[in-house]
C-alpha cells in the first residue's frame, strides 16, 4: 500500500470499514453542530418573545404551595 504497514489479504476491507467508521463519525459530528445551531436559534426566539427560563434569577409568581411545608407547621 506504500503505508510501511502491512495489512495482508484483508487490506481492501480493514482500509473501507476505517473510512465507513470515520464517515459515520463525522456526520454525528455535523448533526450535532446543527442541531447545537438550531437549538440556539429557537432559544434566542424564545426570549426575543418574553419567554425566560426558570434559572435566569427573575423574580417569578408564587406557585402552589408546597405541602410538605404545610404538613410541617
Amino acid at each position: 500500500m506504500g503505508l510501511g504497514i502491512a495489512l495482508g489479504p484483508h487490506a481492501v476491507f480493514i482500509v473501507a470499514v476505517y473510512a465507513l467508521a470515520f464517515a459515520v463519525v463525522m456526520m454525528l459530528v455535523v448533526w450535532v453542530w446543527i442541531d447545537h445551531r438550531r437549538q440556539r436559534r429557537l432559544l434566542a426566539d424564545l426570549e426575543a418573545r418574553g419567554v425566560r427560563r426558570r434559572s435566569a434569577g427573575v423574580a417569578s409568581s408564587p406557585g402552589p404551595a408546597d405541602p410538605m411545608k404545610e404538613s410541617a407547621a
